[in-house]
């Protein structure tokens, strides 16, 4: 399998101009983004980054929030009896006063302007593009004449910078159609905001504008920031500024070559609007071009598939290509819509972090992917929340370690952003925070990562829970159960809180990750040798008296018998938004195919009774059921086909009425709100078909067709494996494990019951039988398997 033309299969390609922001192309580098649009007239870019936000935060009503003891001791005043907590006038006033911070516009990110070359449609028409994935390089395709040419644009991976560049047949004389450039700042740049500065420099063949950012807009702060978009030409083009403000005439010939530097930071250290870029030449293109192929190259060489579905072979591709350009560790981690934005796209829910599955749900791919680095982003992400969440704890609640928030922005925060219980209640958001970091663990055994990131923010989250469910009001005669419950919380998106906190306790999705965080607790200690005596192991020991009297997962009788509901007494025929009902299979990871007969039968049967509105359920929902291996995968094709945008990527479209949405509701409102970081997951439910690890036991081809051909390679693995295998006839084959960390091999026998034989690195064969295969491995080994002739 040749890794890099495997990806170069699934081009996005448009057969006209596209002018529309959700036709372009989409290019990045994990920090900038852009998006190519074709006009019949020019070519416009616009540009985002992952670092650029309007950063000015509203804190107000720090005191008039009260305590998490005084609004509870409110709440539980207004009596049962009505229909909604709003009747009660007190706390409609709270809800308002406790809104209006998350009502400000701002922080969001900000759209950081647009290149656009323009041309004579007498002289020349723009044909399409097609973006060729695998090395991120677009071309817009021209006839000039009787000839065919293109103009290639591709990112700097090292450096926010934007090459463009004219392509014609050789020896054919077609120069470059381009007439004018301009810089065009964005439109919906708000107006309090300082006034751009501008530049134009003939000599330099350069434009450029820079915009202040500030912290508040009454006086300067030594924490405000600024970006500059700058423009310049090279090759032999004429070049003469006039008439608009950054916009010139130019002459362009047949070496036209252009690029746009995209610089953010402090405000104190953002160059001025005048100071010259690098001279734009072909030496530097060509250096630009050499470093973006290499670092493609290397993305796709980290795992692959081949698979005889063309849609799901293309998703896989797409989305990861879609991936690496909007994430890198040494960028901000992105938001709701990652680096893309223009004008008002990108800015609903402040494209912030919302901590109930969008966050986090785009890095499920990056850990079966072999993507693992990409991670680090949320790692970030979690550290800068993390003070905050601790503070929150402390002075909200009164309790031990940290609270993480419902929304968070990437901007300094000293109070939660989101503060009104019926959504910021939601209990299931801090063991979900860091969830992953776990995860990030157990996929590659990295004991430093375990020690100095993952388990210090685990650590929080594990003496808030305690803290939590050992609460007088959680727990004791009340009850009438012995158990320790979750309580007061909010399912998300269903619900709110309710008056005499009906729908409010025990949580599915809160039992399932505080399980799971528990549980991942126990083992880091364990992993990390703490001793008997230290504090962690007096902490372990509170953890273990929670669990032994954990409450059960809410269930109810379905037409299809015993199911799992989101909280206690509900109907199972309610219409979800998130997926609750299934999260005990993912991500809480309790249940799946190594379940008994009984819990498999009620996950199953779960996941079969769910009904989902929409807009939250395209991988998610479809990821728990290939951990059941029970994803009908023709209707998960239609599903991403009714999702899908011109450029490519997924939107968040509806499903159904009759939950929070009614038959007048527009079933594509979300479309157009930005490019939906979260659906760059979609590769992790195909990798889910392929490979399962999740139980610390390898399962290949859990959930796919017997009819059909598959092929993976180096996949990641629980325990630091590298997991390589093909399928065909229904049988696996070419099944290789590398052991990156030296972790105790286990396997389901990939052939049933059937005798195998382990090739050994030193040429020696291990005779396998029965279904679960166990060895021991060493750092850098590989194992090959086969079936016994």
């Amino acid at each position: 399998m040749n890794l890099q033309s495997q990806a170069g299969k699934h081009a996005i390609v448009g057969n006209r101009p596209a002018p529309d922001f959700f036709e372009g192309a989409l290019l990045g580098n994990g920090g900038m983004g852009a998006v190519v649009t074709t006009r019949p007239d020019a070519v416009v870019v616009r540009f985002g980054h992952n670092d650029v936000w309007d950063i000015r935060i509203e804190e107000r009503h720090r005191e008039e929030l009260g305590t998490f003891d005084s609004v509870f001791a409110k709440l539980k005043q207004i009596p049962e009896t009505c229909k909604s907590l709003d009747e009660d006038p007190w706390y409609r006033e709270y809800v308002k006063m406790a809104c209006e911070n998350y009502s400000f516009p701002y922080p969001r990110p900000m759209p950081c302007g647009s290149l656009l070359l323009g041309f004579d449609r007498r002289k020349a028409e723009l044909l399409g593009h097609r973006l060729d994935i695998a090395d991120g390089t677009c071309r817009v395709y021209f006839r000039a004449g009787e000839a065919d040419a293109a103009l290639r644009l591709f990112v700097d991976p090292r450096d926010d910078v934007l090459w463009a560049t004219w392509e014609a047949p050789p020896n054919s004389g077609v120069a470059a159609p381009f007439d004018r450039v301009r810089l065009i700042p964005d439109p919906e740049t708000p107006p309090e905001l300082p006034v751009y500065a501008a530049s134009s420099d003939d000599a330099a063949k350069q434009l450029s504008f820079r915009q202040r950012l500030p912290r508040s807009i009454e006086a300067p702060d030594p924490r405000d920031r600024a970006f500059r978009l700058t423009a310049r030409v090279g090759g032999g083009a004429a070049f003469a500024a006039g008439g608009r403000p950054l916009e010139a005439a130019i002459g362009a010939g047949q070496d036209f070559v252009l690029s746009v530097r995209l610089d953010s930071g402090l405000a104190a250290d953002a160059p001025d609007a005048a100071a010259p870029i690098a001279a734009t030449t072909t030496d530097a293109r060509d250096a630009a071009f050499i470093a973006a192929s290499s670092d493609w190259e290397a993305y796709w060489s980290r795992s692959a598939v081949e698979l005889e579905d063309e849609l799901l072979e293309r998703t896989w591709y797409r989305n990861l290509y879609f991936f690496h350009c909007a994430v890198k560790p040494e960028a901000t981690c992105p938001g709701l819509f990652a680096n893309w934005s223009y004008g008002r796209i990108g800015a609903d829910w402040h494209g912030d972090y919302h901590m109930n599955y969008n966050t986090q749900q785009p890095f499920w791919a990056a850990f079966s992917s072999n993507h693992v680095d990409k991670h680090l982003a949320y790692a970030n992400m979690v550290d800068h929340v993390l003070p905050v969440s601790r503070r929150w704890a402390r002075e909200y609640y009164g309790l031990r370690g940290a609270y993480f928030p419902h929304s968070a922005y990437p901007v300094e925060m000293t109070m939660m952003p989101y503060p009104v219980p019926h959504w910021g209640w939601e209990v299931c958001e801090t063991p979900w925070t860091v969830q992953s970091l776990w995860w990030h663990y157990v996929y590659t055994m990295d004991r430093t990562f375990l020690a100095d990131r993952a388990f210090p923010a685990m650590k929080e989250a594990v003496l808030f829970m305690v803290d939590y469910m050992t609460r007088p009001e959680a727990h004791g005669e009340a009850w009438g159960d012995g158990k320790y419950h979750v309580f007061p919380t909010v399912v998300p998106e269903l619900y709110e809180l309710t008056p005499g906190f009906r729908k409010n306790y025990d949580c599915i999705v809160d039992l399932a990750l505080t399980k799971f965080l528990f549980r991942a607790y126990l083992e880091a200690c364990e992993a990390l040798g703490f001793a008997d005596d230290s504090a962690e192991a007096a902490i372990g020991a509170e953890v273990r008296a929670v669990l032994d009297r954990f409450p059960a997962y809410p269930t109810a009788e379905s037409a299809r018998g015993t199911v799992f509901v989101s909280v206690p007494g509900e109907d199972p025929e309610v219409v979800y938004n998130v997926p609750n009902g299934i999260v005990t299979v993912f991500p809480g990871e309790d249940h799946g195919l190594h379940s008994s007969p009984e819990e498999y039968r009620i996950a199953l049967d779960s996941y079969r009774n769910h009904r989902n509105e929409g807009g939250n359920e395209l991988v998610f929902y479809h990821l728990a059921g290939a951990r059941l291996g029970a994803l009908d995968l023709e209707r998960f094709k239609r599903q991403i086909e009714y999702c899908l945008l011109p450029n490519g990527t997924c939107t968040d479209r509806l499903l159904e009425s009759g939950g929070r949405y009614s038959d007048t509701t527009d079933y594509d409102y979300m479309s157009r709100m930005g490019i939906w970081f979260e659906n760059f997951a979609l590769p992790a439910v195909i990798n889910e078909c392929l490979l399962q690890s999740y139980n610390g036991v390898l399962r290949l081809f859990p959930n796919w067709p017997a009819e059909k051909k598959a092929k993976f390679r180096t996949m990641r693995a629980r325990g630091a494996f590298l997991v390589s295998a093909a399928f065909e006839d229904g049988t696996a084959k070419e099944v290789e494990v590398f052991s990156e960390a030296g972790s105790a091999l286990r396997m389901y026998n990939p052939w049933g019951m059937e005798a195998a034989v382990c090739l050994l690195p030193d040429g020696n064969e291990a005779p396998l039988t029965g279904t679960l295969f166990e060895l021991p491995t060493e750092s850098g080994q590989t194992l090959r398997f086969f079936r016994r002739a």
